[in-house]
């Protein structure tokens, strides 16, 4: 089993990013109730998810595209904005995301609580780990932040990631993901063509 990737710099895009490739390949990470239970462990949300049903894995995966429909339209009304791979939605999805995710925010959220050893401890279930990821995307809807969401440069891949670089200029939803990928197909590229110009 392979591990989720956490690059994103929220919780609520690293969700997002569970379903990958949306403009051709469109690959679901989340495929079973159990890897709904691995990405909740390996976010670190709760120490111990339990067993996930079906439902519990429809309900993080519609609050998923919610996600991803908000910050790709973000600011409503905005007639220019199509998010950074275009393609706006229709009134009807925005408002059914917009619901979606104000529905989830207002779920409790996990609860931390120290152990006798001083350690500490996340307990919950869905509702507290949908919870969560909304009051996630609700804050990075409101913040500053948004305005620093980037989509990955590589043209197939839709990730979606905060640059908080200094510069600014990140292009990579992670460089093992894409950017080592991208680099060395340049390089290849290059060495092709001074290979062809040197014949």
């Amino acid at each position: 089993m392979d591990e989720f990737v956490f690059v994103s710099g929220r919780l609520c895009l690293d969700l997002a990013g569970t379903k990958l490739w949306r403009r051709g390949l469109r690959t679901e990470l989340l495929t079973s109730p159990s890897d709904v239970s691995r990405w909740i462990s390996q976010a670190e949300l709760l120490d111990d998810p339990g067993a996930m049903d079906p439902r519990g894995l429809e309900r993080v995966r519609r609050l998923r595209e919610a996600i991803y429909t908000l910050v790709r339209s973000w600011p409503p009304g905005d007639p220019s904005n199509g998010g950074p791979s275009g393609g706006a939605p229709s009134d009807a999805e925005f408002r059914d995301a917009l619901a979606e995710v104000n529905d989830a925010a207002r779920l409790p959220p996990p609860r931390h609580q120290l152990d006798a050893s001083g350690r500490l401890t996340r307990t919950g279930g869905v509702d507290e780990v949908l919870g969560a990821v909304a009051r996630d995307a609700v804050d990075l809807l409101s913040s500053a932040q948004l305005a620093k969401t980037k989509e990955c440069a590589n043209p197939d891949c839709t990730r979606l990631f905060v640059d908080v670089s200094r510069s600014g200029a990140r292009r990579w939803c992670g460089m093992a993901e894409c950017g080592n990928k991208h680099k060395a197909a340049s390089y290849r590229k290059r060495k092709k063509q001074q290979a062809v110009m040197e014949s």
